[in-house]
């Protein structure tokens, strides 16, 4: 797979990781990495925000249910109601970022 620079999927960041830390198999790593990415669905999914220091915070924002439109034949659709996340960044990655 091409290391593209605009985006990042889980087993990139293993693999980065496991290049960071070569005393910690790559299992190891690979089983971290899943550990805190499936506490922090939990926490979500049950309604918690999971705020991470000077990165960011991830919230549920709830959607009201209302009338869009099928955007074929202009139809009227409802939609129902439903939880988002949302992603808040915290200052540092915002610098960071401003700073490319």
């Amino acid at each position: 797979m091409q290391d593209d620079k605009r985006w990042m999927v889980k087993s990139q960041l293993v693999a980065r990781l496991h290049a960071k830390f070569p005393d910690l198999d790559e299992e190891t790593v690979k089983e971290a990495v899943t550990v805190i990415l499936n506490g922090m669905a939990r926490h979500l999914s049950d309604g918690d925000r999971v705020e991470i220091r000077d990165f960011g915070v991830f919230a549920l924002h709830a959607r009201e249910a209302r009338i869009s439109r099928n955007p074929r034949t202009g139809e009227p659709v409802q939609v129902e109601a439903k939880s988002v996340v949302r992603f808040k960044p915290g200052k540092e990655l915002k610098s960071r970022v401003e700073q490319g």
